[in-house]
């Protein structure tokens, strides 16, 4: 489906089209009743197709996910070549239309599309989605993708179709008329493909009653979803927003990985030879749309519409259905520039998103704008001229001294801050000891002790020689018990969880102390302390930082200092082993010491192992003088995209006002994992240090007076 823009592969098929069918078809899910359990390779569990459009979610036609039990469906795709399917359980988030039921003779009114949200996170691909408004395609020819039932089996398949025209109009209603290829039955819900564009067009919605073809829904229907009727104040508040922003930063991730042999779309797209806009090659595009991501959304389809004619004037044709994101916005721009001036409209286009109206903003914020103003000013080098690049230049400048209606982030760590200062106050809470023996690694001696808020700990049980694998059974009674003694009603006691060096990677938050238990950290608090502060590598060794030594001593004084900075003044987040998807060795102790006191460790590819093993990168931080840092526990392939992860912890990070929060928030992002909150799927894994150089621990020296 093509407009004249890109003239597509010269020559007809050839890699860049296989390329494009290996990205589509790896995208490409099937969907089953919920509770299929062993019977997912049975056909009588299966609804239809669909794709990923953003991490862990699903777009599909509503006839099909409509068709499990209460909106429940399970979710079936392939990981890699040769790496076997996968299953996992979903939930339709979203349908158009909203309140349809599957009429008798079994059509589905259009546009008959719907989101499912993923209940869990998983590593997957995802497809590219344009951001142009709909039109009219001639005759174009268009890949499909799907699933079917094949000779009693279950079976992938693609084709492709001729676009044959439309079917209504002006409406909610439009359907793309396809031809030239039988659609079989369970390919609805499939992606299809603009092949000279590369990029995803529509989904497949029905099948031609006789003869070859069918019908597709044009993706710009999604645009029609309701918005929320409640204040947006954060991205995952409107539905449409949150799979679009992640969407978008998905596919600027991933073209940004440096570990990687496989093509991405933008790949792709540049070997077919598209021009998005007439202005941008598929890469600067994709760019563009990861940074726009990155802010908050626009305010109303109201104010985009604005800006859009206070660019165009009247040569502003409003799309149907209107636009609703950045992305939008920036794909009505496209059909309606002229060859001359397209990259100044979208450079212009670009400042305009930069100082528009906020329904919120987030930490990141600021940094997005710099971003996205980086991002203006390389591609506006050498390329509109010295004039223009002069004003960008002065607009960039004129924002920066402008200041902003809406609360800065600043103002709202404070607000946060001062909001939980009166919740301060120290409460019980319970320690879980555990002592690995050196003759026998893969035992632990264990002790579970009550905390009290003056810091006094009184012993409640001890146990030898417990087997790593066995400590959940074997310290259920006794947790449960210490969690009896300090619990108040609605606030559950924090968990704190000492740990030797070596097993500071132990995922205690995750253990089910019973059949019908959550996971530990989604009940309550737990974080991890390190139990052998003494005896660490090189625990005895001097640090240089500047030509200065530093010795133990000065460790526990730089512990003190960090810590009071970052619960006083508020903390930064500094990604220490990932640099764009590459792990990347943790930077030495003196190097570490040397960053600023606002600092806390994140370690995004913890487990991805590459370079040292995960209790040296930890020794290290805890040598640095870092009493809190945030890991994950790394669970997906070496080229998977992390953007997300660096991204949302430093916003937490930074939106916690104090460090002090930083318990309370990791809980609660466990619990929304729980729960099944894709707003919190980022924090897949995570744990968090969190050990007090005020408070030590039982047997390490004398209590400390907290300043």
């Amino acid at each position: 489906m093509t407009d004249g823009h890109a003239p597509g592969a010269p020559g007809g098929p050839g890699n860049a089209h296989r390329a494009l069918r290996d990205l589509v078809m790896a995208a490409t899910v099937r969907i089953h009743r919920a509770g299929s359990g062993y019977a997912l390779d049975e056909p009588g569990t299966f609804l239809g197709s669909g794709f990923f459009l953003a991490p862990n979610w699903v777009l599909t036609c509503a006839h099909v996910a409509r068709s499990g039990e209460g909106g429940e469906v399970t979710v079936v795709y392939e990981t890699g070549p040769g790496r076997g399917t996968s299953a996992v359980a979903g939930e339709v988030a979203a349908a158009l239309p909203e309140h349809a039921e599957r009429p008798v003779r079994g059509t589905w009114p259009a546009p008959d599309l719907a989101l499912v949200r993923l209940r869990e996170p998983v590593d997957h691909d995802c497809a590219y989605v344009t951001e142009r408004p709909a039109a009219y395609y001639e005759e174009a020819v268009v890949l499909y993708s799907g699933w079917s039932v094949v000779g009693g089996e279950l079976r992938r398949l693609s084709g492709t179709c001729k676009v044959q025209g439309t079917l209504g109009g002006w409406s909610d209603d439009e359907q793309i008329r396809l031809g030239g290829d039988v659609l079989p039955p369970g390919v609805s819900g499939g992606p299809v493909v603009d092949l000279a564009r590369g990029e995803v067009v529509g989904v497949l919605k029905s099948q031609a009653d006789r003869g070859l073809g069918g019908t597709c829904t044009g993706v710009e229907q999604l645009r029609s979803l309701p918005v929320p009727a409640d204040e947006v104040l954060a991205e995952h508040d409107d539905v449409y927003q949150a799979v679009f922003h992640a969407h978008d930063r998905y596919h600027r991730d991933r073209q940004r990985h440096p570990d990687t042999a496989r093509s991405t779309w933008a790949d792709v797209q540049n070997e077919l030879g598209a021009r998005p806009g007439r202005a941008l090659s598929p890469e600067e595009r994709t760019q563009l749309l990861g940074r726009l991501a990155d802010l908050p959304p626009p305010v109303s389809t109201r104010s985009l519409l604005g800006l859009l004619e206070s660019l165009l004037g009247g040569r502003a044709p409003i799309p149907h259905p209107a636009p609703r994101g950045w992305r939008d916005a920036l794909g009505a721009l496209y059909e309606s520039s002229r060859q001359d001036g397209a990259l100044e409209l979208v450079l212009d286009y670009a400042m305009r998103a930069m100082s528009a109206e906020r329904p919120f903003v987030t930490p990141g914020t600021q940094a997005a704008e710099r971003a996205l103003w980086e991002w203006v000013r390389q591609i506006a080098e050498g390329r509109p001229g010295p004039a223009y690049r002069r004003r960008l230049s002065q607009q960039w400048i004129e924002r920066l001294q402008v200041p902003r209606r809406d609360p800065s982030p600043a103002d709202a760590r404070a607000a946060r801050a001062a909001a939980h200062a009166a919740d301060r106050a120290p409460r019980m809470f319970v320690l879980l000891e555990l002592e690995q023996l050196g003759w026998e690694p893969g035992r632990c001696d264990w002790h579970v002790s009550v905390g009290h808020p003056t810091g006094e700990v009184a012993r409640l049980r001890d146990g030898e020689r417990a087997p790593l694998e066995d400590l959940p059974g074997v310290l259920a009674q006794p947790l449960a018990e210490a969690f009896r003694q300090c619990d108040e009603p609605g606030r559950p006691a924090d968990l704190q969880v000492a740990l030797p060096h070596l097993l500071l990677g132990l995922d205690v938050d995750a253990w089910e102390l019973g059949p019908d238990e959550p996971p530990l950290g989604a009940h309550r608090p737990v974080v991890v302390r390190c139990a052998d502060r003494e005896q660490l590598p090189d625990g005895d060794a001097l640090f240089a930082v500047d030509g200065k030594e530093f010795a133990p001593d000065d460790e526990q004084d730089e512990r003190e200092a960090r810590w009071r900075w970052i619960h006083a003044y508020g903390a930064r987040a500094e990604v220490l082993d990932c640099e764009d998807g590459l792990r990347v060795p943790v930077p030495p102790g003196e190097w570490l010491r040397g960053l600023p006191h606002r600092t806390i460790p994140v370690l995004c590819r913890y487990g991805d192992h590459r370079f040292e093993g995960d209790p040296g990168a930890l020794v290290r931080i805890v040598h640095g003088g870092y009493g809190v840092a945030l890991w994950r526990r790394w669970r997906g392939q070496p080229d998977a995209v992390c953007g997300e992860f660096h991204r949302r912890a430093g916003d937490t990070v930074a939106g916690a006002g104090s460090a002090d929060r930083l318990p309370e928030l990791v809980h609660a992002l466990r619990a929304g994992l729980r729960a099944g909150k894709p707003e919190t799927f980022w924090a897949d894994g995570i744990a968090l240090f969190y050990d007090d150089p005020r408070r030590p621990l039982p047997g390490t020296g004398d209590l400390l007076e907290a300043p």
